[in-house]
């Protein structure tokens, strides 16, 4: 996939799971969990033990269909190495500007990390496709991504944090292209327990959370549309 296509797939789904774990074997099993409950999309964060190889692994596995990203990328230099195993895109929980630029050389999708209005335009302006709004739910949750929203309309934001089946559809309706969802949808004791049905199932649930948010916003456009 080329970069747009990268961005098109992940705004399109809606979700992008971040896989922490504390083995290389519960992130493929949380990878092949996700990719079960119906989102091919899965970000495997440099905090699991062997993430990059674990990215290698699933570039080679049954799962190369899916899209792989390597999450919690803090320098260009573990970006390369993310790449390099391939990764198809870069998520960072901060704004790294040297990384920010690694990822438009190589022609990767990057996901770059803001809090603030400041952090969000010096992302975008340095060349971000999409920018992670990170730790969300601490300062506002949705509220805080609607705010966002009205300076910067066409800036594609991600909330990361807070994020959770009761506050997901406020998210997509405050504006949100998409939501990066961690512990609420790969759950720690589902892989403690090797038992990646709660994965599944909550995959699922998250999807169609964002498809039914989705499907209400068009019919209010509609609907504002005929009484103008």
């Amino acid at each position: 996939m080329n970069k747009q296509q990268v961005r098109d797939r992940i705004v399109e789904i809606g979700v992008v799971p971040v896989v922490r774990a504390s083995s290389a074997e519960e992130a493929l099993l949380a990878a092949e969990a996700v990719c079960t409950g119906g989102i091919p999309i899965v970000e495997i964060t440099m905090t699991v033990p062997g993430a990059v190889e674990v990215i290698r692994e699933l570039q080679r596995s049954a799962l190369a269909g899916v899209l792989i990203g390597a999450g919690t990328v803090l320098d260009a230099e573990t970006a390369r190495r993310c790449v390099d195993a391939g990764a198809e895109f870069l998520v960072s929980p901060g704004l790294n500007l040297p990384t920010v630029e690694f990822a438009a050389r190589e022609g990767k999708l990057m996901l770059a990390g803001a809090l603030t209005p400041t952090e969000v335009m010096m992302a975008w302006n340095g060349g971000a496709d999409l920018v992670k709004i990170f730790p969300c739910g601490q300062v506002g949750g949705a509220k805080y991504i609607k705010a966002l929203k009205g300076p910067f309309p066409q800036i594609p934001l991600v909330p990361t944090g807070g994020v959770n089946l009761n506050t997901a559809a406020e998210f997509i309706e405050a504006g949100a292209a998409a939501l990066g969802i961690g512990g609420e949808l790969v759950e720690a004791r589902a892989l403690k327990s090797g038992k990646p049905e709660a994965i599944v199932e909550n995959a699922r649930q998250f999807l169609a959370v964002v498809q039914q948010a989705r499907a209400r916003m068009t019919t209010a456009d509609v609907a504002a549309g005929s009484l103008r």
